[in-house]
């Protein structure tokens, strides 16, 4: 551990530790990942699900031939998450801590994979530093308690790089590495399409590196193979591409979207993070500059990690709109190497590091608090609106929800996910329920379409759930309802909604 005025030599890429040094290594990381999952798992019961995690839950909850389906036609590049999903419901159910559980796994499995990644470049402290900072990244900590796949694309990224380090560390490495390469990137572009640039970042460290440039020819096979592997749901991507056409309007690459939403949550942390990484590229310029190798270091590495994969996707954006912030979570990991790399550059003044150390978990503390927060997904009141219905409706009384909201922050989503407080309710409105739907939602009838098929004949009581526009709720139905003789009694106010409750003399 040395300053940045003294970068310190590294052994030589293709010299592996004895194997008896891998086995404290080996626990090292088992023990940072337990850790990193009990960080992400606790409290991640008390949000709300939203809109996402109802597609990943409803996709979970629809028989296997209808999610088949529905895959035919959207979610394509979910459809390994939902599958796994599924299998994981059937055994264990799908409330809020369940469905969040395998997230916080995954987020455990990318900490030691960092672990290991570190302590095969240096010493066990260095590596548990950096496994410490992979448990704590706001990035990670939000996708390890939240119902979809960025989580696995983190631990798959992680375990790719694992595979390519080992790979690396050997003057002849045997050709089960290069399958075990191959087979990984093929798993993770079936999990998230985008980690197919993870091929690249790989290839681009065995290039500017002279000692393993020799493996090239190797990479190319092995990429193509997992690439191919993969091909059939790159091609229902391509032809699901206007799915994500909604990002076209809206403008996400900014300077917060890519310096702090993207793995850093909060200013105060993008700051630490940021000064830390910057301290790592002055490392490697100064090391550059004394004529000492910067190819196969692991800092080097980390930054292909960090900057290509999410470069190509924040340049290609102005004409693909294909970035959002979430994306970048499989190159979070990267970033908490980075930044134990950048207190490792601190560590001949002890006290600057602990410092770093210390203020890190203090800035990292109150994002990981909000981040467990009852409304901290999207706003998401669902857990309001089903206690609410749950202590007040009587058997009999009907519910409509708002249907004039995009599908995913429709209140309706809230019995979808959660039909159990919802027993004492007639659902008016239900036109075809998720599990019939060739999409992953429900439909609704009209407050007027329902009414003709007879859905409110001797219902003397109507909760309307609406979606708040600021601070006035919608008026969804309420015309509809009114036409039909019923009046506003009663309305309770929550966080992103509103509970009307209408009778009728």
């Amino acid at each position: 551990m040395t300053s940045v005025a003294e970068p310190e030599s590294r052994a030589p890429l293709t010299s592996p530790r004895p194997v008896g040094a891998r086995r404290p290594l080996a626990w090292a990381a088992v023990l940072v990942g337990l850790i990193a999952m009990c960080v992400s798992l606790i409290g991640s019961w008390i949000p709300s699900l939203w809109g996402d995690e109802a597609a990943s839950v409803l996709s979970a909850l629809r028989p296997p031939e209808s999610l088949l389906a529905m895959l035919g036609h959207i979610d394509a590049v979910h459809g390994a998450y939902y599958l796994g999903l599924q299998l994981w419901v059937d055994l264990f159910g799908a409330d809020p801590f369940a469905v969040r559980f395998p997230s916080a796994v995954a987020v455990g499995v990318a900490a030691g994979a960092v672990t290991w990644i570190c302590g095969r470049f240096d010493s066990l402290r260095f590596a548990v530093v950096a496994g410490f900072f992979s448990a704590i990244l706001p990035r990670l900590t939000y996708a390890g308690e939240e119902a979809r796949a960025y989580a696995f694309d983190a631990a798959i990224a992680a375990l790719l790089v694992v595979v390519a380090v080992e790979i690396m560390r050997r003057p002849a490495p045997p050709r089960r590495w290069w399958a075990a390469y191959g087979a990984v990137l093929a798993v993770g572009i079936y999990t998230f399409l985008y980690l197919a640039l993870m091929a690249l970042v790989v290839g681009l460290a065995l290039a500017v590196d002279r000692r393993n440039r020799s493996q090239l020819v190797r990479w190319l096979v092995a990429s193509a193979a997992g690439v191919a592997a993969a091909s059939p749901v790159i091609v229902l991507a391509l032809l699901q591409r206007r799915q994500i056409a909604f990002l076209e309007h809206r403008d996400r690459v900014n300077p917060s979207a890519v310096l702090v939403k993207m793995w850093f949550g909060a200013v105060p942390f993008a700051i630490i993070a940021w000064t830390l990484i910057v301290l790592v590229v002055v490392g490697l310029v100064v090391r550059a500059r004394r004529s000492r190798p910067v190819a196969g270091t692991l800092e080097a590495l980390a930054l292909l990690w960090l900057v290509v994969p999410m470069g190509i996707l924040i340049a290609a954006n102005p004409i693909a709109a294909i970035f959002t912030p979430r994306y970048g979570t499989f190159s979070a990991p990267a970033a908490a190497i980075l930044m134990a790399c950048g207190v490792r550059l601190l560590a001949r003044r002890r006290w600057a590091a602990a410092v770093v150390l210390a203020a890190t978990v203090v800035a990292a503390a109150p994002i990981w608090v909000g981040q467990r927060e009852p409304w901290a997904k999207n706003r998401s009141d669902w857990n309001e609106i089903a206690a609410t219905i749950d202590a007040r409706a009587r058997p009999g009384d009907a519910i409509v929800f708002d249907d004039s909201v995009r599908p995913s922050r429709r209140p309706r989503l809230a019995l979808d996910t959660n039909p159990d407080p919802f027993h004492a309710v007639i659902d008016a409105t239900l036109k075809t329920s998720y599990a019939d739907s060739g999409s992953w939602h429900s439909s609704d009838y009209s407050v007027a379409e329902a009414a003709s098929l007879g859905r409110f004949t001797d219902v003397d009581r109507v909760w309307v759930v609406e979606y708040m526009v600021g601070a006035e709720p919608n008026v969804y139905g309420i015309a509809e309802l009114e036409a039909l003789g019923y009046q506003q009694v009663d309305a309770v106010r929550l966080h992103s909604t509103a509970v009307l409750l209408f009778t009728r003399p």
